[in-house]
């Protein structure tokens, strides 16, 4: 399904839904008054964002330091390998919901209801800031303990009301934290109203690194070595740079012929430095356009070349990347590896990555347009926040990174 029909579905169907489900709850509750039980079990849900399953990591690691049982998460089917980089959560401990039509979605939905009580899930994070969907997997797990972000005074999206752990989103801090805020009212021996009261420091929210072997560089290298020859890992510094941006938010795209620019700048600047522009497989034909626009053989189409699961070895023998706001600069956040990320319709407060990284931002008047409020939906046609973003600014930002590769 594409994202719309998945926000009509939601919209249409999820807020009768909440609603309905509202009224039930406070009525069972006014005779069977909820209880609340120590954590032990605890499932966190985050569906459709790869990038958050990478940005939630500092938080699921607080939370395995403090609970007894173990940790799930539920994630649509594509976005699973995102939580394999990092191993926090068991692979058994993963439940996918199959997004690909309506009709799987409903099947796996129920499937869900059913693996919950198989894993005696006592508690439920909902990690999502707008969907009605994942309010109602919370609702409908049997969690005693309900968590997850709710409106109060503010207008927003309806959502239905069925958390026993109310938490203030806060637009003016790091999603990161916010993720940390909903783990402390979980633990927390007491209610708040709202949870959670407390200053959240930065190295609360630092990134775990993935551990990678030089068998694991080896093999990267070697695939590059068979795309490019002659390719000396001492002569030749690597050089990524992500285009592709998913169809959730089409506004954050920088176009082609920008990228282009700024790689022949590289190239031009660093005689023996090599680029790859990276991506899916399916994403290998626009790669080659951009391969074919900069016409050098140091620009490499290398979209697909490497599974998934071996970015953070490309990343740990790769210079820098430059990338849009996209999935690719919080994988690489798990390693040491330098991003310049272009920012447009959102901002780098609240969703820059976690690990060694250059925003590159305009910050006009009417950015960000997307946010929780407004679905992530924007109406905006002609993204100037992006537009303004020259070649020119991109490589004078980076241009420090090429000069330690001289020295």
């Amino acid at each position: 399904m594409n994202v719309d029909t998945m926000r009509n579905i939601d919209h249409y169907v999820g807020v009768p839904l909440a609603f309905t489900g509202t009224l039930i709850k406070k009525i069972v509750d006014f005779f069977v008054p909820p209880k609340q039980v120590r954590p032990k079990n605890v499932l966190l849900i985050e569906l459709s964002e790869m990038g958050s399953a990478i940005i939630v990591d500092p938080a699921m690691r607080k939370l395995k330091e403090n609970i007894e049982g173990e940790l799930f998460f539920v994630i649509f089917s594509k976005n699973k390998v995102s939580l394999q980089l990092l191993g926090t959560v068991k692979d058994e401990n993963i439940f996918t919901i199959d997004e690909s039509s309506i009709m799987n979605l409903a099947t796996s939905s129920l499937a869900f209801l059913k693996w919950c009580r198989e894993k005696e899930i006592d508690s439920v994070i909902d990690l999502e800031l707008f969907s009605r969907f994942t309010a109602l997997l919370t609702a409908s797990s049997g969690a005693l303990n309900r968590v997850g972000f709710h409106a109060f005074h503010n207008e927003g999206l309806y959502r239905g009301d069925f958390l026993t752990h109310k938490v203030a989103y806060n637009a003016h801090q790091h999603i990161a934290k916010n993720f940390i805020a909903l783990v402390d009212a979980l633990l927390s021996e007491k209610q708040e109203l709202p949870f959670t009261k407390r200053i959240i420091p930065d190295d609360e929210i630092k990134i775990a690194k993935a551990t990678i072997s030089d068998e694991e560089q080896a093999s990267v290298r070697a695939t590059i070595s068979g795309l490019y020859e002659g390719f000396e890992k001492e002569k030749n510094p690597i050089i990524l740079v992500n285009s592709n941006a998913s169809d959730l938010l089409p506004q954050r795209r920088w176009d082609r012929e920008n990228y282009g620019e700024v790689i022949k700048k590289i190239l031009a600047y660093n005689e023996n430095a090599i680029v790859l522009l990276t991506g899916a497989p399916a994403e290998s034909e626009g790669a080659q356009m951009l391969a074919d626009y900069v016409n050098d053989k140091r620009c490499i189409n290398f979209a697909g070349a490497v599974k998934f699961l071996q970015l953070p070895a490309l990343y740990s023998v790769s210079a820098f990347m430059l990338t849009n706001d996209s999935g690719p600069a919080h994988f690489a956040s798990i390693t040491d590896m330098h991003t310049f990320v272009i920012f447009g319709p959102e901002t780098p407060a609240l969703y820059g990555s976690l690990g060694p990284t250059t925003p590159i931002y305009a910050g006009m008047s009417c950015s960000p347009c997307v946010s929780a409020s407004n679905h992530r939906k924007t109406p905006c046609t002609d993204n100037q926040c992006i537009q303004v973003i020259t070649p020119e600014w991109v490589f004078n930002t980076l241009q420090f990174k090429l000069d330690e590769l001289t020295r």
